[in-house]
């Protein structure tokens, strides 16, 4: 059986990276493009020197109509902004493409505009793409053409807020997120706010309001909960911690008058039964609560929560590699799904060890 085509376009990033990490030893993927307008004409493992004599692939700086006509799938690693003037050229050349810039993530268009100060292209794609979140959008990705993959952040909150909102269980209008980031999580850039001297034995908190994955996490909680967008505002501080790949989310809720006979217990219990039969959602056993070092180099995120008597407040915690579950290798994850395949395959394995 002859092997699905997937390129790159921002193939040098983190992100691009992770993909090719992933891909490269898919047994039923194969690489063929890989686009970096800045490193164009050197192979990928001059880039990434880990890679020489696994993927010495030269980087192109090849239009999205030359790299569509070479694709069975293009995966976008590319800034907001940006996205949203390549995507529809790709899809109009009849490939199907997973973006991972917020371009496509929103399905109200003013939120969109509003979060990210710009004006849209291509709107009528808000209402086609599907978020990239297996766990909740498996069926219609299946035959997505575009898929929105989810912002890091959204991704650790929605998967531990998820079995509660679903079944009414917290108070939807007391949801307070307190998230921790490794410095990936900036991408790969030069800004002296991420420079060693400047984040090693660091932390601090930032974009403490209007941070636009608030909006996402928002918009997104609204629909596991079966109302409109927006009608969830959810309360998100982002923090930055001197480690090179992770995500911690800490959150807040209280419990619904539907949840009267809350306890931690019950509280395992609710994500034991939501998440049975997700292969990539590690419930812990209750008591035990979410590292990062137990996530990094996977496609896994582990949840667990506690029930604080004292205060009367539920706490929810979720762990994840943001370069893996919260960006590249879930996109891997949903193209297994879109291509019709073991939605596990390529990533069951893949951790980091040590």
């Amino acid at each position: 059986m002859d092997k699905i085509k997937v390129s790159i376009i921002g193939a040098t990033g983190y992100v691009g990276a992770e993909l090719i990490k992933g891909f490269v030893s898919h047994p039923s993927f194969v690489l063929t493009d890989l686009v970096s307008r800045s490193f164009a004409g050197k192979a990928f493992s001059d880039v990434y020197p880990v890679f020489r004599g696994v993927c010495d692939i030269l980087l192109s700086d090849k239009t999205p109509e030359e790299v569509a006509k070479d694709s069975d799938l293009v995966i976008t690693a590319l800034p907001h902004g940006v996205s949203s003037q390549q995507v529809p050229v790709l899809l109009n050349a009849g490939t199907r493409v997973i973006d991972h810039s917020g371009d496509f993530r929103y399905k109200d268009l003013a939120t969109y505009e509003k979060s990210y100060k710009l004006t849209h292209p291509c709107p009528e794609l808000l209402k086609e793409a599907v978020y990239g979140l297996p766990e909740f959008y498996r069926e219609q990705l299946k035959t997505a053409r575009l898929v929105a993959n989810p912002g890091c952040y959204p991704t650790c909150s929605l998967i531990a807020l998820a079995p509660f909102l679903s079944s009414g269980l917290i108070d939807r209008n007391n949801i307070i997120i307190d998230a921790v980031s490794g410095v990936s999580g900036a991408g790969r850039k030069a800004d002296l706010a991420y420079a060693f001297c400047e984040t090693d034995e660091a932390f601090k908190p930032y974009g403490v309001v209007g941070h636009r994955h608030t909006t996402e996490i928002s918009e997104q909680c609204s629909f596991l909960a079966g109302l409109d967008s927006g009608d969830i505002k959810v309360t998100f501080t982002p923090h930055l911690a001197p480690f090179k790949r992770g995500m911690l989310a800490t959150i807040y809720v209280r419990p619904s008058a539907e949840f009267n006979d809350v306890s931690t217990q019950k509280i395992c219990d609710v994500y034991n039964e939501y998440y049975k039969d997700e292969a990539f959602v590690r419930t812990l056993p209750c008591g035990s609560l979410p590292d990062v070092k137990a996530v990094a180099g996977s496609n896994y995120i582990e949840v667990s929560g506690a029930y604080d008597e004292e205060t009367g407040m539920i706490k929810l915690f979720s762990a994840q590699d943001n370069l893996g579950k919260g960006a590249a290798y879930q996109a891997i994850q949903s193209a297994n799904v879109m291509f019709g395949l073991d939605e596990g395959l390529g990533l069951y394995t893949m951790v980091r060890g040590v």
